[in-house]
């Protein structure tokens, strides 16, 4: 058989060939499948990482959610019922009015001697018109006695009601009721639990929660029950 050169190259037969291609493509399919397996188990090692870094972040995730859930809690109570609290001060003060008033004059004959002696002269004249000797005597004395009492009583009579009347500023305390509330008694449920705190004002339907305590006053700080 002549080459592409022009000469003759030397005939090998079929028996006489070696089986080159036969051994080239065995050797090429265990490679083949040694690097298939290879790349099947370097994809699996993948995968098996990325389900486990999954899993990892996962419950990561989970324990962040549930710290940040535990840390903040509740953040309002609800309120189940609320009651003022009052008080009741009473406040004196004063009052001062003019009122009329009678008052008695001064007494100059404070023992009222001038209606006994006037009682006693006219009681004595009014004795000796009757009876004779002793017995005119006596009815004199008798007379001069009661005279002299019955002067006594009319002058007290006459003074007594020898008055005049005049405007005096008389004062007097009396006492005002007020009735104000200071506080509020707050039935409230936190985490299934009910619970009664006073509070300074009327908290509405909820009661504000920080840190796990309830926020009593407005404006400030959390304040435990």
């Amino acid at each position: 058989m002549l080459s592409p050169h022009g000469y003759s190259a030397p005939f090998i037969s079929s028996k006489q060939r070696p089986n080159v291609s036969s051994r080239a493509r065995i050797q090429l399919s265990n490679e083949i499948t040694e690097r298939v397996s290879e790349g099947e188990f370097a994809m699996n090692r993948s995968m098996l990482n990325g389900m486990m870094l999954g899993v990892l972040l996962a419950s990561a995730g989970a324990a962040v959610a549930g710290l940040s859930v535990a840390r903040h809690g509740p953040t309002h109570a609800d309120v189940l019922a609320v009651k003022p609290i009052q008080h009741t001060e009473k406040s004196p003060r004063e009052i001062c009015e003019d009122v009329t008033v009678t008052k008695q004059k001064p007494v100059k004959d404070e023992h009222r001697l001038a209606g006994t002696a006037v009682g006693a002269v006219v009681g004595g004249l009014i004795g000796s018109q009757f009876g004779s000797g002793s017995g005119k005597t006596l009815a004199t004395v008798a007379g001069a006695a009661g005279g002299g009492y019955a002067g006594n009583r009319v002058q007290k009579h006459v003074q007594d009601n020898n008055t005049y009347q005049t405007t005096e500023r008389q004062c007097r305390t009396v006492y005002d009721n007020r009735t104000r509330t200071i506080g509020y008694q707050v039935r409230y449920r936190l985490k299934g639990k009910e619970g009664t705190v006073r509070m300074d004002h009327d908290p509405g339907k909820q009661i504000p929660v920080r840190d796990g305590e309830l926020v009593l006053v407005r404006g400030k700080g959390a304040a435990s029950a």
